[in-house]
């Protein structure tokens, strides 16, 4: 069977994908900056009418076209596209890959006559790129070179038989070569494919370099060039469609419990766990209900995370009632198997992690911090605030702060009134006198030189620690150039 590969071009990608929910009724582009300015990084079909094209500066844009709207160039939101058409391709052929920034490269040998002949498979696919407003052109041909060459001059497709005719006459540039070795070969005279194939290799490889000959002999298929197509991400779900509609919360639990298994089943096989995951219920109206949790960490639970599930599927209107249930990990992480029970034979439970996902479930997983201890001797700045649910930091900084232990409760330093020694025996604090049983230190920290802190504007402290004859058990500390003592914290 003779191998055919299928080439889809989108010249218009990124201005397509932006305008398809906010269309534009006239000349539009997509604006990046390069060097010192912005240069049109994207257009749709009437700017390109009006004489503009890709590169060219915004300035000399907006001179010729002053109607021109112009949006920020996303590259995350262009490669998501692509991406995601890379999945839609997967309808046509079992490979498919990314073929630049702005193609796609699919293998279609023994698909075809599913749809009727390669013909009829270009019609297909290009109707539903139409409809979605997605500008393309496709190539067929026998080898990746020629079909990328086709799809991005014309387009159609190349018999096995008219192979090198059909590439006889088009450009050089169309060997996916670069810019400066086109031009070279042009002022040699050398302007179409047809000219290089009845050259001897060695001399073309001795002026213009081996690349050249590669992308020659790759695309007359005198070189292997496979798909290489990526391996496609699991997806875990399961699905339930009822006999009759439900609408009881007991009920809609009963049927996620069994969804849960069979997605914790999934999971497990591979060694995965669900940090996030999704409910999908269809009600007998054919309306559709989300319910969506987030997990603290990788979990495949069923009764732990049905919990979670418990309160959000309570508030849900059920109308006349739900006839379909869709059970979905969209964001999942690699979880190796772990102990399930401890010693005395009871099931293991991370309670923190549990209270981190009701909390962050219910304010927001943003909302819930964790303090990671940070590089400094200063104790404003010996801790920074973090996502409770955010990975560790790759390569941890190092904390210097190794000594006398720390107050539990930190604050702003609070003066102290009517203190008698040193430390001192007797002072004022929050309004309440204090008799001091015990000191230890002092503690001495310098503030550090190269921030301009206005709180440490008093230079260098002197801590102590100070148990009272009243209960608490302070943190304070001395200002020698102040003469002044003041309460920064508390311990247990």
């Amino acid at each position: 069977m003779a191998r055919r590969l299928l080439s889809i071009w989108f010249p218009r990608l990124a201005s397509d994908h932006a305008l398809r929910h906010r269309p534009a009724l006239g000349p539009f582009a997509l604006v990046s900056q390069a060097g010192r300015g912005d240069r049109l990084h994207c257009l749709n079909l009437a700017a390109e009418a009006r004489g503009l094209h890709r590169g060219m500066a915004l300035a000399d844009a907006r001179a010729i076209c002053t109607a021109l709207v112009t949006r920020p160039a996303c590259p995350e939101a262009e490669a998501a596209a692509l991406a995601g058409l890379c999945r839609w391709t997967g309808r046509y052929a079992p490979l498919v890959a990314p073929d630049g920034p702005d193609g796609l490269i699919a293998d279609i040998t023994g698909v075809a006559h599913l749809f009727g002949g390669e013909a009829e498979l270009l019609d297909d696919l290009q109707a539903r790129l139409d409809r979605g407003g997605i500008t393309a052109r496709s190539g067929i041909a026998g080898t990746r070179g020629a079909a990328h060459a086709q799809a991005r001059h014309g387009g159609g497709i190349i018999a096995p038989e008219a192979l090198v005719p059909t590439m006889a006459v088009l450009p050089v540039a169309a060997l996916r070569i670069e810019a400066e070795m086109a031009q070279a070969l042009a002022r040699s005279g050398l302007s179409r494919i047809g000219d290089l194939v009845a050259l001897p290799r060695a001399p073309l490889a001795r002026r213009f370099g081996p690349d050249l000959v590669r992308r020659l002999d790759q695309a007359l298929g005198h070189l292997p060039e496979p798909v290489g197509a990526p391996p496609r991400q699991a997806r875990f779900g399961a699905r339930m469609i009822l006999p009759e509609p439900i609408g009881r919360h007991a009920d809609v639990m009963a049927g996620l419990g069994r969804l849960l298994e069979q997605l914790c089943a999934q999971l497990a096989a591979r060694a995965m766990g669900a940090r996030r995951l999704q409910l999908d219920l269809q009600r007998v109206d054919h309306a559709t209900l989300h319910v969506q949790i987030g997990l603290a960490r990788p979990l495949r639970d069923p009764a732990r995370i049905a919990a979670l599930f418990s309160a959000k599927v309570a508030d849900l209107d059920a109308g006349f009632g739900i006839e379909a249930l869709r059970l979905s990990a969209p964001v999942t992480e690699p979880l190796a198997p772990e102990q399930i029970t401890t010693r005395g034979g009871n099931p293991a439970r991370d309670d923190m992690a549990d209270l981190i996902s009701r909390l962050g479930n219910r304010i927001g997983f943003a909302g819930v911090q964790r303090l990671h201890p940070a590089p400094s001797l200063t104790p404003e700045r010996s801790f920074r605030l973090s996502p409770a649910t955010g990975a560790p930091d790759p390569d941890p900084a190092p904390v210097p702060n190794a000594g006398p232990p720390r107050p539990i409760a930190l604050f702003p330093p609070e003066p102290v009134l009517g203190a008698t020694g040193h430390p001192p025996v007797r002072f004022r604090w929050r309004r309440t006198s204090f008799t001091t049983l015990r000191a230890t230190g002092p503690e001495r920290i310098a503030p550090e030189w190269w921030l301009d802190d206005p709180a440490w504007q008093g230079g260098l402290r002197n801590y102590w620690r100070i148990e009272t004859a009243q209960g608490p058990r302070l943190w304070m500390f001395h200002t020698p150039r102040q003469d002044h003592w003041s309460v920064q914290g508390e311990f247990a």
